[in-house]
C-alpha cells in the first residue's frame, strides 16, 4: 500500500518524494527516517479544511510528541497549524525553528517549575495546567 508520493521506481526500489530509498540508505545509513513532505502538507490542509467546514475558524494543533524536529515545526508553521508541546525539549525545538509562540499550547503531565518558567519567559500562548498545584505554581511564576 503506497501512500502520498511513494512509488516503486524503474529499479524496483521504493521512492518517496522523488528520492530512491536505497540511495538514501547508502548515503545516510540505516535506520533512516524518511518523511513525505508533500503528504504531510496535504494532511495538514485536509485537517484544517475539515475543521473549518464544520466549525469555522478552528485552530488545529499538531501534537509534537508524534514527531518533532525543526523542519517539522517549520512545515506546521507554514501550513498555519498550532503546535501542542508537552516538554521543555519540544518547546526548545519549536523555538529553534522560529515557531510563533502565540500558536503554542503547552500540555503535559507534571510540568516542572523550569518548564513553566520557560513557557512564561517565551510567551507561550497557553499553558494547560495538569493540577491545581501546577496552576498555583504557574500563577506564581507569571507574576
Amino acid at each position: 500500500m503506497l501512500l502520498g508520493t511513494q512509488k516503486i521506481n524503474s529499479a524496483n526500489h521504493l521512492e518517496i518524494g522523488g528520492c530512491d530509498t536505497v540511495d538514501l540508505a547508502a548515503r545516510f545509513g540505516t535506520p533512516l527516517y524518511v518523511m513525505d513532505e508533500a503528504m504531510i502538507r496535504e494532511r495538514c490542509r485536509a485537517y484544517k479544511s475539515s475543521f473549518a467546514s464544520e466549525y469555522g475558524d478552528a485552530a488545529v494543533a499538531y501534537a509534537s510528541k508524534a514527531f518533532i524536529v525543526t523542519a517539522m515545526c517549520r512545515i506546521i508553521d507554514q501550513e498555519g497549524l498550532w503546535l501542542d508541546v508537552a516538554s521543555a525539549g519540544e518547546l526548545y525545538t519549536a523555538k529553534c525553528a522560529g515557531f510563533p509562540m502565540d500558536r503554542i499550547l503547552f500540555h503535559g503531565n507534571f510540568k516542572s517549575p523550569a518548564e513553566l518558567e520557560m513557557a512564561v519567559e517565551n510567551d507561550v500562548f497557553c499553558v494547560v495546567p495538569d493540577s491545581f498545584v501546577e496552576l498555583d505554581r504557574l500563577n506564581a511564576i507569571a507574576q
